[in-house]
C-alpha cells in the first residue's frame, strides 16, 4: 500500500504531466513560424487548425473538430489582418483563450475591392502579409511574445529560437532584395491577390489581379479587357499558384501569347517532417522563377 501511495505521489509530481501545453495555429504560414519558434522545446504540442492543403482561409468555416481542438488549446496563434474571418465565433466560444495576432503593428495594404460593396466605415486589408520577409520577421516576433506568455517555463528557449529565426529571415530578405534588384521587367499579372506585399517589398508591379478570390469565374468581358491590358503592357508573364486551378491563365495565355509561371504563396505544404527552412526555401524558389520570367534567369 505504501509503495502504491509513493508511486502515485511521484506521478503527480512529474513536471511533464503538469506542464504539457497545446498551441494551435490558424493556417500554414503561422504553423511554419511556430514550428521554428518551438524547435527543441519539450512539452509543447503544435496543432494546425486548417488542413495543410487548405491554402488561404477564404470563406473558411470552423468545423466541429476545430472547436474541439480550440477547447483544448492553451494559446491560439493567428495571421490577423482579416485572414481568419471566423474570429468572432472563437471569441464568443472561448473568451479566455489567449489569441496572438501575428500581423499586429505591421503596416497593412488595403485590399483591391474591384467593385465589391462594403460599408462606408469599413476598410478591408490584404491579409497576405507574410510574403514580405521583413514582415515575416515581425510576425515571428509577435508570435514569440504570445508563446512566451502562454509557455513562460520555455521563455528562454523560445527567445533564442526567435532571435535565430529572425536572423535567418533578415538574410532571406537581403537575398530577395539583391536577387530581384536588376530585373529588366517589373510588371506581373497574378490570379489571386496574394502578392502585393511581395511586390512592394522587392520592387515589382502587380499590373493586374485577375481574380481577387481564387475560384471566381472570369467573364468574357473581363477576359477581353485583360487581353487588351496584357498586350498594352507588352505581354508580361502570368503567375498562377499551385493551390488553384489555372484555366483562366491558360485561356489568357492562348489569347495573348503570354508565358505562364508558378509562384507559391507558402500556404500549403507537408504536415509532418516539415523542414524548418520551408518558408525560406519556397521564397527563394519564387525568386528564381521571377528571375527566369522577368529576364535574368539562366
Amino acid at each position: 500500500m505504501k509503495k502504491c501511495l509513493a508511486l502515485l505521489i511521484a506521478l503527480c509530481l512529474l513536471p511533464s504531466l503538469a506542464a504539457a501545453e497545446t498551441v494551435v495555429t490558424s493556417f500554414y504560414p503561422i504553423y511554419l513560424f511556430t514550428l521554428n519558434l518551438l524547435d527543441g522545446v519539450e512539452g509543447v504540442t503544435v496543432r494546425n487548425l486548417a488542413a495543410p492543403d487548405t491554402g488561404c482561409l477564404h470563406d473558411y468555416q470552423l468545423q466541429t473538430g476545430d472547436m474541439k481542438l480550440l477547447s483544448e488549446a492553451d494559446a491560439f496563434l493567428i495571421n490577423g489582418a482579416g485572414m481568419e474571418s471566423y474570429l468572432t465565433s472563437v471569441f464568443e466560444a472561448f473568451p479566455s483563450l489567449p489569441v496572438t495576432d501575428a500581423s499586429a503593428g505591421i503596416a497593412l495594404l488595403e485590399a483591391d475591392l474591384d467593385g465589391l460593396s462594403v460599408g462606408e466605415s469599413e476598410t478591408l486589408y490584404n491579409a497576405h502579409v507574410w510574403l514580405d520577409a521583413e514582415n515575416a520577421a515581425a510576425m515571428v516576433a509577435n508570435l514569440a511574445g504570445g508563446l512566451i506568455a502562454a509557455c513562460p517555463d520555455h521563455a528562454e528557449a523560445i527567445a533564442a529560437n526567435r532571435d535565430a529565426y529572425i536572423a535567418r529571415l533578415t538574410t532571406l530578405d537581403e537575398a530577395l532584395t539583391a536577387g530581384l534588384a536588376d530585373l529588366p521587367r517589373r510588371d506581373i499579372i497574378t490570379f489571386h491577390e496574394a502578392f502585393p506585399y511581395f511586390a512592394n517589398a522587392y520592387g515589382l508591379n502587380v499590373a493586374a489581379v485577375v481574380n481577387r478570390e481564387p475560384g471566381d469565374a472570369l467573364s468574357p468581358a473581363a477576359l477581353g479587357q485583360l487581353v487588351l491590358l496584357v498586350r498594352d503592357l507588352g505581354i508580361p508573364p502570368l503567375f498562377v499558384e499551385p493551390q488553384y486551378e489555372d484555366l483562366a491563365a491558360q485561356t489568357l495565355a492562348r489569347e495573348t501569347g503570354a508565358a505562364v509561371y508558378m509562384l507559391d504563396p507558402v500556404v500549403t505544404g507537408p504536415e509532418t517532417d516539415v523542414p524548418l527552412t520551408y518558408y525560406e526555401d519556397v521564397m527563394l524558389a519564387n525568386m528564381a522563377v521571377l528571375q527566369e520570367a522577368l529576364g535574368t534567369g539562366e
